[in-house]
């Protein structure tokens, strides 16, 4: 940005002025490429209403409070400034309204060159901009008044970003629909031709995977963790109070079951009417009751899968599903980030294996339902997983039986828990660096733990507890399969990997066979580490830490 606050336009000298904004195309046309449009007129209003609430609030509070009473509204001292006070909250309304269009006459975005910009701002101007090929995913969200208004935002989340790379709000939800079945038809690698350029990508086919049912979600909540330690919590209250014959136990009840109705009503609202569907541009969730959001994440676009099933879920065969992606694990609101992150609420397991299907395409075993099987229920060497050392069994008395990892062709999946279970699995291409963990105590029992390191988010993939031998051996062979599937696969361009040679994907066609995805490519086995001339600017080089 330019001392006298211009931005320079893309490819342009600094001291160029923004083009100015257009109008909205025509339905089913895109802006030529460099041309700048602006988000809808109400967008200001959706996003501020509450400061128009709140003026309305303390300018007339005590006038509605004399009507209802049937009390002058304006007392005889008051009655010679009522004038002023009229046209003090009159001048702060017309300035607020002022400001909001304002902001929303400098607000602007433009997708042109494999960039998707916005600029924002009268007195601070700022650009925020996001490649199409380093796009992680994009959002659709819906507040309740923006579905009021038929209005809805879009989030662009990109590798390493702390908040959402880009946000464009409110475009009108036909719009918002059409620019993102756009952006990701470009981001992955689609090619309109020279007659299709200036026409808008159709949105791509979905095939509905799942749906969760409200009646699980409600269960799910109460059998879930924090209800049980809520309940224990009540029952030592009691306990306590009978025994000291004091009262005042009860009282801590009450903050505690305030949280829990709040922490239930947010999970509620966030999980309410759970969808999943694939489509040729990735896993499409749906969710939310008041405030909606619709999120297409990209097919090798997540980083790392978690599936955890709580002690009393096990009697219903219900597991939830978490996922670590690019963007999301830094998310600047914690309960939004947490239904960001969530694959699966709560689901069977066949909705488990449904998901892992979407996920990981090529599992990179014959015989995936043992090996996950044996991963998400089994004990000892089920399904080839290495488990703990019989004699470091007094460092983990229930879970050494547990506690193990199995590597298939294209992911390493890591097991824990005996009474609340836990399966991390974790694409090869996907580790970033490891790193390997011994203390004191360890190193007497002979054992050690692998940590893998992946982007941000509720999945931290961690070895427990593994033979020294077998960690130091597993910590080489990870290294050489994440290198071997960093060179047969990248995130830029992921439609023209799983299309069929010489065939150029085209935007809608391709469409899911039911119950199948299309494949990707299988990772190679673990061979000789061959460094490449040029390794991708993401990855980033094994090294090995002891503690």
């Amino acid at each position: 940005m330019t001392a006298d606050g211009r931005i320079p336009g893309p490819g342009g000298p600094a001291n160029a002025p923004l083009p100015a904004a257009s109008p909205p195309p025509a339905a089913g046309q895109l802006a030529p490429d460099g041309e700048w449009l602006r988000v809808h007129p109400a967008s200001p209003f959706v996003r501020g209403w509450l400061a128009l609430v709140a003026i309305g609030f303390f300018f007339g509070r005590d006038i509605f409070e004399r009507s209802l009473q049937g009390r002058p509204v304006f007392e005889e001292g008051l009655a010679g400034r009522a004038p002023f006070l009229l046209a003090g909250g009159g001048t702060v309304l017309l300035l607020t309204v002022l400001g909001f269009v304002l902001t929303w006459y400098f607000t602007k975005y433009q997708v042109s060159g494999g960039y998707v910009r916005v600029n924002t701002g009268f007195l601070f101007r700022q650009q925020r901009q996001a490649r199409l090929d380093r796009v992680q995913a994009i959002d659709i969200v819906q507040p309740l008044l923006a579905r009021i208004f038929g209005l809805a935002e879009l989030r662009f989340e990109v590798a390493d970003a702390g908040e959402s790379a880009v946000r464009l709000a409110y475009l009108k939800i036909d719009e918002a629909r059409q620019l993102r079945a756009t952006i990701l038809a470009r981001a992955a690698g689609v090619d309109l031709g020279p007659e299709g350029a200036g026409e808008a990508a159709p949105e791509a086919p979905e095939l509905p995977v799942l749906a969760v049912p409200p009646s699980r979600l409600v269960g799910s909540l109460l059998l879930s963790e924090q209800s049980f330690f809520v309940a224990l919590g009540a029952v030592v209250s009691v306990v306590l109070s009978a025994v000291t014959d004091n009262q005042g136990f009860y009282l801590y009840l009450i903050p505690a079951a305030l949280g829990l109705a709040a922490s239930y009503w947010n999970l509620f609202n966030k999980g309410y009417n759970f969808t999943a569907a694939i489509s040729p541009d990735g896993i499409r969730l749906r969710y939310g009751l008041l405030d909606t959001q619709a999120q297409t994440l990209p097919p090798g676009r997540i980083q790392a899968l978690k599936i955890t099933q709580p002690p009393l879920w096990r009697p219903f065969g219900w597991y939830r599903m978490q996922v670590n992606v690019a963007g999301y694990g830094l998310a600047e609101n914690a309960g939004e980030g947490t239904s960001r992150t969530t694959l699966l609420p709560v689901g069977k397991l066949e909705d488990v294996m449904g998901m892992l299907a979407l996920v990981l395409p090529d599992p990179g075993t014959d015989q995936p339902a043992a090996v996950f099987g044996a991963g998400l229920t089994g004990l000892d060497s089920e399904g080839g997983f290495v488990t703990t050392p019989r004699r470091a069994r007094l460092l983990a008395p229930l879970g050494w039986r547990r506690n193990g990892f199995t590597a298939t062709g294209t992911a390493l999946l890591i097991r824990s828990g005996r009474w609340w279970r836990e399966l991390v699995v974790v694409p090869h291409q996907r580790t970033q660096s490891m790193a390997l963990h011994q203390g004191p105590l360890a190193r007497r029992f002979g054992v050690a733990d692998l940590v893998l390191h992946t982007t941000a988010g509720p999945v931290t993939p961690r070895l427990a507890q593994a033979d020294s031998h077998e960690a130091l051996a597993l910590f080489d062979a990870q290294s050489a399969r994440a290198r071997l599937a960093r060179k047969r696969q990248t995130t830029e361009q992921w439609l023209r990997q799983v299309a069929p040679a010489g065939i150029e994907p085209q935007p809608g066609a391709v469409e899911p066979a039911p119950g199948a995805v299309e494949p990707a490519p299988a990772a190679a086995e673990p061979g000789p580490v061959v460094q490449p001339a040029e390794s991708p600017a993401h990855d980033q080089q094994e090294g090995r830490q002891h503690g």
